[in-house]
């Protein structure tokens, strides 16, 4: 737990622990002091391309995949951050977005907008908030769309990611940006135009970038002397205006704001946010004594520091904006605040090419220039790479021109329009894309080729994403994930001209060296990390077969980006052996493509399957081959079945290793059940026929032998969460009384605990600590229901008090089973309501927070 100097327990005891004006002497400015904390939060987008979902990451573990894992110890924490007393008991629960000056990445916001719409929504209230707050000037800035290094892109890849990631924050926070993040902050001339002309006011950039500055020109004052600064000694405690030649005057330039460089990189490289007396101390080194006028310190780090990269350091940073830095005397501010106050009276010039994180420019995403190695590892590939992708760019965009000029007035200004689909693919939204930007009334085909254009157009920008060069080697997550949508633009390309250029883009990726012997090079790395990742229309057809062997699908089906139909469905049994046959119509989402498949799939038994997917041709063509299957499957004949599969829809055959991995593990286990089953019955066996031994040994302090202690340990968990199964069950289609419900089955699970504590058990319990946080979490919500116009008006709540010891049981249970419960959520709710209707009775102790 992150240590802090000055959290207690009450605001009395607080003033004891305040720094004295001695204390503070060498920090004590003689003007006003801003402090502005701006976190970059961004994860490179993980989807599958042909899914357009993030599929399980063992690397993320506990968790499903990184998105998840860094919601879990960053996004989620920073919107409910606590301030925490000595003994971890909390105080406050804040919002620390509403403090902050933040970018989110438009992929990411999109992520949490589907995950968590809790988070989600706590961040845009947060902006709405500071907006409220300070004459219409958010914490939020947009970001370019996915992290493209635009001084590396093209004049046209430039103006769509400036474009796109407006539209989206527009979409999302209900305003226009003011400022905007640039990705790496990698800046040029041509880049500050782009975002000049699109209505951008601000920008942030590191010291390093900066090549020198002076005093802007007043109407008493002509501009003051150059000072150079190349070598990083910008003052960054004041804004800058910088000018760019070749538009019109009073249009001419942006503000740029240069964040305190070793404040900085102590946040993300030294232990400064282990409390927020640290943190401020580091600050405070930085504030100017001598100057007349506000000055502002301002830092800059990559968003997950606070609580992903810095365990804790959410709490500190939470402490440190709402009252460590007050006591100080700091007002804390957002760049955009800051602006509003104080306009800049400096300009500055920034260095030709530069970003944040490369000592040479922009080399670190097109050569081997040393930054972010690993040893004795090369970085030749990165030239190759983005050569493959430039000429793949080029390639796609010539096609998007000629095929899109068919279908569409503009096919580059309808590129720049597609975020709005992007962010809404609702059919009414499509609609009104294609009223304005369609060349003629578009038939369904027609609209399928156009989307697929734009889809190209999109996973082309997305190849380019960051981080793909940022590490060592080409075959990494993020190597293979960049050319992952490659593979996919170049998929589009040949589904709607029918060219294909996979085979010279891979014979380019020849000339991209891998430092790992297995894959030689880029080339080796497509074949055996990419081409196998790819999922065709097929396939989805084929885990929609065999997945309905075990789900009761509806007869409209969603299944990832697809929706599937069936208009035939027949499954039958007989004896190991089960078969299902069918017809359905499949439906892209994303690009409204159509197809019709029938599918027969037979499970032998075990983990033998054979599916057989077929294009529908006709109602007769069916009939007939769905005849000839039930007829050998009543002879029961496995090699029978296998043969007429084959011969009536084998035109693709899959088996279980074609399931999408997280389906196929659900399978296996739902295939495992028997056993398991089979050896819990003669585990409970054994412990009810050996219980006197068992006790025996535990009266007489012996150890107990480990085949006896085991079968007690398999015997009791598998009783809790039989139990807690049976919960479940009868809560599933309730919403009251849910603690009457619930409260016999308390007592057998409290019982079991006992017994199992006796034993000296641990218990293997999975998903038992999910289900009793849920449980916790409707009990709490259900009891302290109450009216939001009483709770404004300082309502007396009455609640029974049986509700408040079956909360406290239900926390406790979770303890005495050995379970680690998360009680972050209700926390959360109860810490809400407390501050809405103070007349709540305690469930602080149980719940860890002061009242």
């Amino acid at each position: 737990m992150v240590n802090f100097h000055s959290v207690t327990a009450s605001a009395s005891d607080s003033q004891e622990l305040l720094l004295s004006p001695e204390m503070l002497s060498s920090e004590a400015p003689a003007s006003d002091v801003y402090v502005c904390v701006h976190g970059h939060f961004y994860q490179p987008p993980r989807e599958n391309p042909s899914l357009e979902a993030v599929e399980r990451q063992p690397g993320a573990a506990p968790f499903h995949d990184w998105n998840e894992r860094i919601l879990r110890e960053s996004y989620r924490p920073n919107a409910f951050a606590r301030i925490m007393d000595h003994n971890g008991e909390i105080l406050q629960i804040v919002n620390n977005y509403e403090s902050i000056s933040f970018n989110i990445g438009p992929t990411l916001m999109s992520w949490l907008e589907r995950h968590d719409i809790e988070t989600y929504r706590r961040i845009l209230a947060a902006d709405k908030l500071s907006c409220d707050r300070n004459d219409g000037h958010g914490n939020a800035i947009a970001q370019v769309y996915n992290h493209i290094i635009l001084p590396l892109a093209n004049e046209r890849d430039k103006r769509t990611q400036v474009r796109w990631g407006i539209a989206d924050f527009r979409k999302r926070f209900h305003r226009d940006p003011e400022g905007i993040w640039l990705a790496e902050t990698a800046i040029d001339q041509d880049t500050l135009r782009v975002l000049i002309q699109e209505g951008i006011k601000f920008t942030i950039v590191a010291p390093s970038q900066v090549q020198r500055c002076r005093q802007l020109a007043t109407a008493d004052q002509a501009a003051g002397d150059w000072h150079e600064v190349g070598g990083g000694q910008i003052d960054p405690t004041r804004p800058y205006r910088c000018f760019v030649p070749g538009l019109p005057a009073g249009q001419n330039y942006i503000d740029i704001f240069v964040y305190d460089g070793p404040i900085s990189g102590d946040m993300g490289f030294s232990d400064i946010l282990q409390s927020s007396q640290s943190f401020a101390d580091r600050i405070g080194q930085a504030i100017r004594g001598e100057r007349k006028d506000a000055q502002l310190i301002s830092v800059a780090t990559d968003g997950e520091t606070f609580g992903h990269h810095r365990d804790g350091a959410e709490r500190a940073l939470a402490y440190a904006l709402q009252h460590e830095f007050v006591d100080r005397g700091w007002k804390v501010v957002s760049y955009a605040h800051y602006l509003n106050l104080f306009p800049p009276t400096w300009e500055l010039e920034l260095k030709p090419v530069t970003a944040w994180s490369c000592a040479h420019g922009v080399e670190r995403w097109q050569s081997d220039c040393g930054c972010g190695g690993g040893g004795e590892w090369h970085q030749q590939w990165r030239k190759p790479l983005r050569q493959a992708l430039d000429w793949l760019r080029d390639e796609l965009s010539e096609i998007y021109e000629i095929t899109g000029e068919e279908l569409l007035k503009d096919a580059w200004a309808a590129r720049d329009s597609y975020i709005d689909i992007i962010c809404d693919r609702t059919p009414l939204n499509i609609e009104r894309f294609f009223n304005q930007h369609q060349h003629h009334e578009l038939t369904q085909i027609e609209r399928t080729d156009a989307l697929c254009l734009l889809e190209m157009q999109r996973h082309a920008m997305l190849m380019y994403t960051s981080c793909g060069w940022f590490f060592e080697e080409i075959s990494r997550p993020e190597g293979t994930q960049i050319l992952r949508y490659a593979a996919r633009a170049i998929e589009l390309a040949e589904e709607i001209c029918g060219e294909s250029l996979e085979a010279e883009f891979i014979d380019k990726l020849t000339l991209a060296p891998s430092n790992i012997p297995l894959f030689k090079n880029g080339a080796g790395v497509y074949r055996a990390q990419v081409q196998s990742s790819r999922i065709s229309v097929e396939q989805v057809v084929a885990h929609y077969a065999m997945s309905s062997l075990f789900h009761t699908y509806h007869r409209e089906q969603r299944l990832y980006c697809h929706t599937l139909i069936h208009q035939d469905y027949q499954k039958q049994t007989m004896g190991p052996l089960t078969l299902a046959l069918g017809q359905v119509n499949i439906v892209s989402e994303i690009t409204q493509a159509k197809g019709s498949y029938i599918f027969a799939v037979c499970h032998f038994g075990g983990q033998e399957f054979l599916c057989g997917i077929r294009p529908f041709k006709n109602r007769l063509a069916y009939a007939r081959a769905k005849d000839a299957v039930l007829r050998t499957f009543a002879q029961g004949s496995m090699v029978e079945i296998i043969g007429t599969i084959h011969n009536h829809f084998g035109e693709y055959t899959f088996n279980l290793q074609q399931l999408f991995s997280e389906e196929r593990q659900h399978i296996i286990q739902l295939l495992s059940q028997n056993t398991l089953e089979q050896l819990n019955q003669l585990y409970t066996q054994i412990y009810r026929e050996n219980y006197g031994v068992l006790m025996a040994f535990h009266r007489e302090n012996m150890a107990v032998p480990r085949e006896l202690q085991v079968a007690a340990e398999i015997t009791l968990s598998h009783r809790v969460i039989n139990v807690l199964r049976r919960l479940e069950q009868d809560l599933s289609d309730i919403d009251e009384h849910i603690l009457a419900i619930s409260t016999g089955y308390l007592g057998e699970l409290e019982g079991i605990a006992i017994e199992a504590n006796h034993l000296h058990c641990h218990l293997t319990l999975p998903k038992a600590a999910t289900l009793l946080e849920g449980l916790i979490l409707q009990t709490l919500r259900q009891t302290l229901r109450i009216d939001p116009e009483a709770a404004r008006q300082g309502c007396t709540l009455t609640i029974n008090p049986i509700a408040i010891q079956g909360i406290q049981r239900l926390i406790t249970l979770g303890g005495n089973l050995g379970l680690n419960l998360n009680l972050e959520r209700s926390q959360e709710v109860y810490y809400h309501y407390t501050q809405h209707c103070p007349s709540i009775p305690s469930l602080g102790r149980a719940l860890k927070i002061v009242e």
